[in-house]
């Protein structure tokens, strides 16, 4: 595993340095890594030791121009190419991601922390809407009727936007820039991807693959920023559309700004997603699914299992959650065998251990406590040990905010209705699970829950890119959702047409001032 010398080639790639100075990223902008201008950064830490690993510029407005009119120049041409072509790019792309995936898989670690097994199922997650992008011709297939009326046809196109951008959250640094600029520019469309300021490391990797897959220059631009750079998104006049994820005021604000301005958005948001447990169900298979769920990736997943509903007799189990919960190794995310790694930021670990002490203060019983772990060798690390709380009420300041971290709720019910009708009240929609061997209380659970993706024995029912991801409630806001066919719907407009070709001479046909039946 070497996280070193993978380092070093990365900053000797996709970085600049001036003697002793700390590297700062690059820019990704007309198909060359260009530095920035700016005077103002954003330090990059290795979560497990808090070293400074680079710098992100936030870059200047007229490199964020510059960006734009790259890849407007690039999709006036890339918009005539042909769905043959662009499919051909998809197939060029997934073959380097897939050959590079460990090099990418290695700098998340180093960035946000998580374990190479963990990282290598982000890029994995990301290269699966790539290889979804590779059935554009079926995908952005079009509709039509022949003879919908008397010698008349209807035919309806998909065809692309224009310039689209994408603002990425740190949880996710290779997936969720796949979910979107990839599909954009199968579609048609040329793409502006604004990474995360602390984890910009893997979309640097991929603009460079995406160059070596023959992309013109233009059609992907990389810029980095904060503030001023969302702003720049939602307000620029030739951007089209805005895919963001991430939390719930940023989402917010985005949709708002965006839509102010006449853009198509996409806002994955916030979550609280919710499991139910049923005394019927598989008790050995369901607390190994819950604790991976729970605590992978240090919750720090919009899709993570924050809240356990044990209904009836299934608390009883709590106890054996607990236990396995106990087992997992808490370590830095290069060292073998690590379960979880650290969190991204002191000041998330902060929050999370905030949050926990509020829900022991309103009553919560604290069944395991991670707070105030020490990994050694890596002292200086933002590390939170799993953490399960016992008897949360839905009141309670641990369960109405998204802790995003490795902490588990658990609340009790005495009925299979009282649990749903707890997670309907919840504002959040992204997902929810049923543990149950019975099928009709599957089937009735699913009927009755409001929230948008649902996983029946499956704790992260996050779908595969044949289908979308469909959140909703608080967790969304915007027109259509990720990837699938949802996805093709957000990054193209539909231009339809209908033709009249008259198989008789219709020299003798009256003029008519009525409203066409077209019978």
């Amino acid at each position: 595993f070497f996280v070193p010398i993978s380092i070093k080639i990365f900053q000797t790639r996709f970085t600049r340095s001036y003697s002793n100075a700390t590297p700062m990223i690059k820019m990704y902008i007309d198909g060359q890594f260009v530095d920035s201008k700016a005077t103002e950064f954003t330090n990059v830490h290795d979560p497990a030791t808090n070293q400074l690993l680079y710098r992100t510029p936030k870059c200047t407005r007229d490199e964020m121009e510059s960006a734009v009119q790259s890849a407007q120049k690039a999709y006036e041409k890339w918009r005539h190419t042909s769905v043959l072509t662009r499919q051909n790019l998809m197939l060029k792309y997934q073959a380097l991601i897939r050959e590079h995936s460990k090099e990418i898989a290695v700098n998340l670690v180093k960035e946000n922390g998580k374990t190479l097994a963990d990282a290598e199922g982000d890029v994995l997650r990301g290269l699966q809407v790539v290889d979804a992008c590779t059935s554009i011709p079926v995908l952005q297939m079009g509709e039509s009727t022949t003879n919908i009326a008397t010698d008349m046809d209807i035919i309806s196109y998909k065809i692309p936007l224009g310039v689209t951008a994408s603002i990425c959250p740190f949880n996710f640094p290779a997936m969720i820039p796949l979910w979107s600029f990839p599909i954009s520019v199968a579609c048609g469309n040329a793409a502006i991807l604004k990474p995360s300021e602390r984890v910009p490391g893997a979309s640097m990797i991929l603009a460079d693959l995406f160059t070596k897959a023959g992309a013109p220059a233009g059609l992907l631009n990389v810029i980095h920023g904060q503030h001023a750079a969302v702003d720049f998104i939602c307000e620029h006049p030739d951007i089209k559309a805005v895919s963001f994820v991430g939390s719930d005021q940023a989402g917010k604000y985005i949709y708002k700004q965006s839509s102010a301005h006449g853009k198509r958005v996409q806002c994955n948001m916030g979550a609280k997603n919710h499991c139910v447990v049923l005394p019927d169900a598989n008790k050995n298979k369901t607390l190994s699914q819950i604790t991976g769920a729970a605590f992978g990736a240090a919750g720090q997943r919009c899709m993570a299992l924050s809240v356990a509903i044990f209904v009836g007799k299934s608390k009883e189990w709590i106890p054996e959650l607990v236990e396995a919960a106990k087992k997992l190794k808490v370590n830095a995310g290069h060292v073998p065998g690590t379960d979880l790694g650290p969190v991204i930021s002191p000041q998330a670990k902060q929050r999370i251990n905030e949050l926990v002490e509020s829900g022991v203060k309103e009553g919560a019983k604290l069944s395991l406590d991670g707070r105030g772990i020490v990994v050694s060798g890596f002292e200086n690390g933002n590390f939170v040990g799993p953490t399960v709380l016992t008897n949360v009420k839905p009141t309670m300041k641990c369960y109405t905010e998204e802790i995003f971290g490795p902490v588990l709720s658990c609340i009790f019910a005495d009925t299979t209705d009282e649990a749903i009708d707890i997670i309907n009240k919840n504002p959040y929609g992204n997902g929810t699970a049923v543990f149950t061997t019975n099928g009709a209380t599957a089937r009735a659970f699913v009927n009755r829950i409001e929230a948008g993706q649902i996983g029946i024995n499956v704790p992260i029912p996050v779908p595969l890119p044949m289908f979308s991801f469909t959140g909703n409630k608080g967790s969304f806001l915007g027109d259509t959702n990720f990837y699938g066919k949802y996805g093709v719907n957000f990054h193209t407009q539909t231009k339809t047409i209908t033709q009249l070709w008259r198989s008789s001479d219709a020299t003798d046909i009256a003029s008519s001032t009525t409203m066409p039946t077209m019978q």
